[in-house]
């Protein structure tokens, strides 16, 4: 029998990882062709997240549990789970219930048609307008300037054969952009469109940060653009400068009593400049903060505890 792992990330998801496992147990019972686990990686919760899993786990071998030492993030601890996976095929699936579980018996369909990547792409989303709005915008301009074909609203949530887990071993990053990596990998995907439900309990954990960080994540990772229309952008105000420069000379020297430059443009141009200047030098400190974090190389996550992982040695 094919093994499918199921691969959890959470933190703070006492409202829906109960909902969760039952829904996960309900699918499987109608696949009995397969075997399954179900492996939550919990990024040390502060609610009751890891003794609900701990009570499940008692019941349900099925489900395994990785406590962290720490909140490792939103990048790090999803894909060490996932490299945790043992199955045939391993589907990343979250805990907040927004991506529909049911997709999972069409996902294995797929996979079994020969895909090795399968994964879910939000045509609409019950997340508020604005917000979704700005999503897709984000994705649209990476897209953009990325040197490989990312994949437009693409959250990660998908089937994935374990030859594409066996590479992602191979990558040995310590903050990977995962939806780059799948793209980057080149296999024919299969998109299954599906849309995005609102979360039923508890607080997204998504802010102005978390959405800045991938999104920068994205871009340091797969695009030379930016730092290359900075480089195009000094030549460019540069020459302009030294055109302006020139045509306030000689209008000094042919107006000599007339013509004054005054204070003004001098401070908007100062201010122009200057602007510019911080703009680029913090674009140059994202792509060396990128290259420090790849440098350092510390692990994904520090694991506290394994629960029902020794089931699989007896």
């Amino acid at each position: 029998m094919k093994l499918i792992s199921i691969v959890t990330p959470c933190f703070n998801e006492e409202g829906n990882v109960e909902e969760l496992c039952q829904q996960v147990k309900a699918i499987f019972s109608e696949l009995p062709q397969y075997k399954y686990e179900h492996i939550f990686i919990d990024n040390a919760s502060t609610d009751k997240t890891v003794s609900l899993l701990r009570n499940i786990g008692l019941n349900d071998k099925n489900v395994k549990i990785i406590v962290n030492s720490r909140n490792f993030g939103h990048i790090r601890s999803p894909h060490h789970g996932l490299l945790q996976a043992r199955g045939d095929a391993v589907i990343l699936l979250m805990a907040d219930l927004q991506d529909p579980p049911r997709l999972i018996k069409t996902f294995i369909k797929n996979w079994e048609d020969g895909f090795k990547i399968v994964i879910g792409v939000k045509t609409k989303s019950e997340e508020p307008g604005l917000m979704f709005a700005i999503r897709r915008l984000g994705y649209y301009w990476i897209n953009r300037i990325a040197d490989v074909n990312l994949i437009k609203n693409f959250t990660g949530f998908g089937l994935y054969d374990k030859e594409v887990i066996k590479i992602l071993h191979s990558y040995d990053d310590p903050y990977p952009y995962f939806r780059g990596i799948i793209a980057d990998i080149g296999f024919e995907i299969s998109k299954v469109s599906y849309h995005q439900l609102q979360r039923k309990k508890g607080v997204s954990k998504n802010n102005f940060y978390t959405l800045y960080d991938i999104g920068v994540l994205g871009i340091t990772s797969y695009s030379k653009i930016p730092l290359r229309l900075a480089a195009l952008g000094g030549f460019f105000l540069s020459a302009i400068s030294l055109l302006v420069s020139i045509v306030y000379f000689i209008a000094k020297l042919i107006f000599w009593n007339t013509f004054t430059a005054g204070t003004a443009p001098v401070l908007i141009g100062l201010f122009f400049f200057s602007s510019v200047q911080l703009f680029f030098i913090g674009l140059l400190g994202e792509y060396i903060s990128s290259i420090n974090m790849r440098v350092m190389k510390r692990p994904l996550v520090v694991e506290n505890e394994r629960i029902n992982f020794a089931v699989d040695q007896e």
